[in-house]
């Protein structure tokens, strides 16, 4: 064990006595939910017979590329049962919404504990999985160390590590190769990912493609859509797609610019997290929220739309969508959300955790990009605005694009099944000792 493990260990255990405390701080901001508090500790087990595979996909993004896999395992495989855990409650609503029924009979959803070395033991041993997969770049030291100890394989799907994240990690060397060995294969989104795992020492690296490109499109209520068009009936529509602080302040501006070419422009804001619905429409000075049941009238100029799950109700009904999280250094968000709905996608200049994929959009002419200066989005949105021929012609690539990597879920569910039978791990992996 590195000596940054040992630290992390040592540390984790001695804050376990305030934790509690500060999940349920989480609780009144509505970041856990007070019933399932346990769960965090590593409790509420309730394994079901038979094979288990344990899948962790941290928030809603993670979740969503993974929901196609799901049938997929769980036919290749009449017997298996899944544990999904998340480490959020909004991915924890997104996957009780999403899952058809004969899907859910077969899952359970759990919150995964946090990386306190008792808790997740707890976990680990009520559960007993016989594997485990982790979705994108979840790294938790002491719960990959536990689950290594107990000979339980390992698998990290649709893998990806930033430049910035690889740099951090690079400062651990020692940590970084021992964490990356554990797994018994690393499915990267792209060859630039898979470089940077195995750089940082991962020995089991492949780059069969991104999981996100093959999620299905996001839902929409027919009637509600419909009631939707009828109130926004011949307006310009601008959607702002899961937006970040400090970005509806920006998009205001520019919806402010943008209404004196376009008198009857109507702007979309759907925050990321929509508990941020109310805060928002106070600092903004808006009446209207969806939350509340109110819809757009034609005096509304700015509509705050703070429900979960309808995001691609808004897809359907916009002229286009600025994808939030661009505007800031955040990294922004998935691209083909909008691309699989085919709304033309504009987006600021900070793409990082989703690099790839909007290169591929770029060199496809399926995206345009812009800067945080309100003139400039504004500029950017009108000249959009102005020509449907261009948008029709960007969402007909952006579709394209999205479409590429549809029987990804087979072959990457075809992977992972040999873990659950002891088979599929690279036999030239390192072994590191716990």
């Amino acid at each position: 064990m590195s000596l940054a493990q040992r630290l992390w260990h040592g540390v984790a255990s001695l804050a376990a006595p305030v934790l509690p405390f500060y999940l349920r701080t989480r609780v009144g901001r509505g970041k856990e939910i007070a019933e399932r508090l346990g769960e965090r500790r590593g409790e509420g087990a309730d394994r079901p017979p038979g094979p288990l595979l344990w899948l962790h996909a941290a928030s809603v993004g993670e979740t969503l590329s993974v929901l196609p896999l799901l049938p997929r395992l769980l036919e290749a495989r009449p017997a298996l049962h899944i544990l999904m855990t998340t480490g959020t409650v909004t991915a924890a609503t997104l996957l009780a919404q999403r899952l058809p029924p004969e899907i859910a009979a077969r899952v359970r959803h759990r919150f995964v504990p946090l990386d306190v070395p008792a808790w997740v033991a707890r976990f680990l041993d009520g559960w007993r999985p016989d594997a485990a997969a982790f979705v994108e770049s979840e790294f938790w030291p002491n719960l990959l160390a536990a689950a290594a100890s107990r000979h339980i394989p390992l698998a990290l799907l649709n893998a990806r590590i930033s430049s910035r994240s690889a740099r951090r990690w690079a400062k651990l060397p020692d940590l970084a190769r021992e964490t990356l060995q554990r797994f018994a294969m690393i499915l990267a989104q792209s060859d630039a990912d898979a470089a940077r795992f195995t750089a940082l020492g991962a020995t089991a690296v492949t780059a069969p493609g991104n999981l996100k490109y093959a999620a299905l499109p996001l839902p929409a209520d027919d009637a509600t859509l419909a009631e939707l068009r009828a109130a926004t009936a011949g307006r310009p529509i601008l959607l702002a797609a899961s937006t970040h602080p400090g970005e509806e302040a920006i998009i205001a501006e520019a919806h402010t610019l943008l209404r004196a070419r376009f008198p009857d422009l109507l702007t979309i804001l759907v925050p990321r997290h929509p508990e941020r619905g109310a805060a928002i429409a106070t600092s903004l000075a808006l009446p209207t929220r969806r939350s509340t049941g109110g819809l757009p009238t034609p005096e509304t100029g700015l509509y705050i739309a703070d429900t979960l799950g309808e995001l691609g109700l808004f897809y359907r009904l916009a002229d286009l969508a600025l994808i939030g999280g661009s505007l800031i250094p955040h990294g922004g968000q998935n691209p083909l959300e909008p691309a699989r709905l085919a709304c033309p996608i504009l987006t600021g200049p900070h793409m990082d955790n989703f690099a790839a994929i909007t290169d591929q959009l770029s060199e496809a002419h399926a995206i345009r990009r812009t800067t945080p200066d309100p003139a400039a989005l504004a500029e950017a949105v009108a000249a959009m605005l102005s020509s449907p021929e261009t948008r029709q012609a960007m969402a007909q690539a952006a579709a394209g694009v999205a479409a590429q990597q549809a029987e990804l879920p087979d072959r990457v569910a075809a992977t992972l099944l040999p873990l659950l039978d002891g088979s599929g791990a690279n036999e030239g992996r390192v072994t590191v000792k716990t």
